[in-house]
């Protein structure tokens, strides 16, 4: 079955964008001091890994390439994000972490919506488990920045913080 060129290239996307997410967490785990940071960073790692698995598996079901251009670009991105996670202090790291979390818990409500435009619902469970889990890690990371004197500054800038969100879901 073939499925909109807008949803395989989520998928693709999705799913090498979850890599330069794990990646940028390993560097943020590795530069933060508090272990119970460096705890939950690496879980949300974790987490990352899984859902770039279960997008794998929905991407093998509908014979949907990987795309080469997203993994390297994504790669690239990843690491480099993970870098500077050593030189731009604790701030940064964990507001950018939870306004690109804010985004990802869109990405695969839209993946959603998009298969029931193909009559599609068998794969909704894991697609909300895993939009979920992303507003988990948005809640984790605003949670870490709420009271810092930047985040209205940033908030205003960026289009998200303690009153702006990219999504509406609440758990």
């Amino acid at each position: 079955m073939d499925l909109p060129y807008e949803l395989t290239d989520l998928l693709r996307l999705a799913y090498s964008a979850e890599k330069a997410a794990a990646f940028a967490y390993q560097g943020h785990a590795g530069s933060v001091k508090d272990e119970s940071d460096k705890i939950r960073i690496k879980e949300i790692e974790d987490d990352e890994w899984v859902h770039r698995e279960e997008v794998l598996h929905l991407m093998k079901t509908y014979e949907i390439p990987v795309s080469r251009w997203y993994e390297i670009k994504y790669h690239v991105i990843g690491k480099a994000i993970s870098g500077s996670c050593y030189v731009i202090g604790w701030f940064m790291p964990m507001y950018f972490a939870g306004r690109l979390e804010s985004g990802n818990v869109n990405e695969y409500y839209h993946m959603v919506a998009l298969f029931h435009t193909m009559g599609i619902t068998a794969h909704d469970e894991i697609l909300v488990e895993m939009g979920i889990k992303e507003k988990e890690h948005e809640l984790y990371f605003l949670s870490k920045i709420r009271t810092h004197r930047l985040l209205p500054v940033f908030e205003k800038i960026f289009s998200w913080g303690a009153t702006k969100s990219f999504n509406d879901i609440d758990i």
